[in-house]
């Protein structure tokens, strides 16, 4: 185990601002496209979450953990998980925010119009 002091010298070096600002440099034009052409797709997967939410009647305090969901199911969209494999993987979604004290129909609701996914088969 190193000690405390060669810690905070590679942490330090690794940290050199100036490094770090010539690395984001290179990277930004990369990072912009890809944020200007997801940007879109999540506003709209998040306006059709808020309209579901709304139908369902869910109280606005509640929004950041419903559209917390549909987050999720957008970046399994993104991977590529379609099919049986992504009803699979919403299911799991559903017990898990049912279980902080969502609505597992709002829930349900969120998978079917806003993603068009349905139940898994059993």
């Amino acid at each position: 185990m190193a000690d405390p002091a060669k810690r905070i010298q590679r942490w330090d070096a690794k940290y050199n601002l100036e490094r770090v600002a010539g690395t984001l440099e290179a990277l930004r034009p990369g990072m912009l496209e890809r944020v200007t052409s997801v940007f879109p797709q999540i506003y709209a997967m998040e306006l059709q979450v808020k309209q579901t939410i709304d139908a369902e009647g869910v109280s606005i305090i509640q929004y950041p953990f419903y559209l917390a969901f549909g987050r999720e199911m957008f970046r399994l969209r993104r991977m590529e998980v379609s099919g049986e494999g992504l009803a699979q993987e919403a299911a799991t979604l559903i017990a898990k925010w049912t279980a902080r004290g969502l609505s597992q129909s709002v829930l349900e609701a969120i998978r079917t119009q806003v993603f068009n996914t349905a139940a898994p088969t059993p």
